[in-house]
């Protein structure tokens, strides 16, 4: 159920991590070690997202296997960014396969990233979607899973709420609602990143003053930590910090 990674510390070419790690998000794509069950190939699209040089947010994406576009590597190459986010989807049967559904989401300073599946979709989180404005609904940018939990995280963040509350309390109020989802979820404004491991592979690696958060390892090198399941990530330049996702099915 899909693969991503996400980068902040000194500016450095995405090409690095997708293309050319010893186990590449590229590799990831078609050859994951770890999915726990949740497919084989990543193979319905791909996202890149990164800040330029006036800080917006700037997306390629594709709905194709990410091995078959021949822009990507010399794109990925050629830029150089502080911050990104890359993904690569694996759809859940029924969905569409479309540029839109892919990851990342953005707006504003904001990039999103799902890995994971809604069980029960789309009945089990309508209670969660009335709470959205019908206008936003309807702009959805694909009719996915993925799609309306960046809606959801949208309006909290659009409400102000800080990125480690918004994420961590969309996550256990969607697993209260479809128990057994696979959530996890990648946000960056670019300055901090938070990502939580549920139900699905995660580690870090800080080296000096960059961080790398990814589905899977990049390489064998020293530094990688698991994330440990049901727990969020919190990662700066500067620093790396597990927090557990309390959860009470009651609440």
């Amino acid at each position: 159920m899909c693969r991503h990674l996400g980068y902040l510390g000194p500016a450095r070419a995405p090409s690095e991590l997708l293309f050319e790690a010893p186990h590449s998000l590229l590799r990831q794509s078609y050859a994951p070690k770890d999915m726990r069950a949740g497919g084989t190939v990543n193979a319905d699209g791909f996202g890149l997202g990164w800040y330029g040089p006036d800080g917006e947010v700037v997306r390629y994406r594709r709905p194709s296997p990410m091995w078959t576009d021949e822009s990507l590597p010399v794109l990925a190459k050629s830029l150089r960014a502080n911050a990104f986010v890359v993904a690569v989807r694996s759809g859940t049967p029924g969905m569409p396969v479309t540029e839109a559904a892919c990851a990342p989401f953005s707006e504003g300073p904001w990039l999103f990233s799902h890995n994971g599946v809604v069980r029960g979709w789309p009945d089990s989180v309508a209670t969660l979607a009335e709470k959205l404005p019908v206008a936003e609904l309807l702009r959805l940018e694909a009719p996915t899973d993925s799609a309306l939990l960046w809606a959801l995280l949208r309006d909290r963040l659009r409400a102000g709420e800080d990125l480690v509350r918004a994420t961590v309390e969309l996550v256990t109020g969607v697993e209260r609602a479809a128990p057994d989802s696979r959530l996890n979820l990648l946000l960056t404004d670019g300055t901090t990143l938070v990502a939580t491991a549920w139900t699905h592979a995660l580690s870090v690696r800080r080296s000096g003053d960059a961080v790398v958060v990814a589905s899977e390892p990049c390489d064998a090198e020293p530094g990688w930590t698991p994330v440990p399941e049901r727990h969020a990530v919190v990662a700066t330049r500067d620093s790396a910090d597990f927090i557990p996702l309390e959860f009470d099915r009651s609440a």
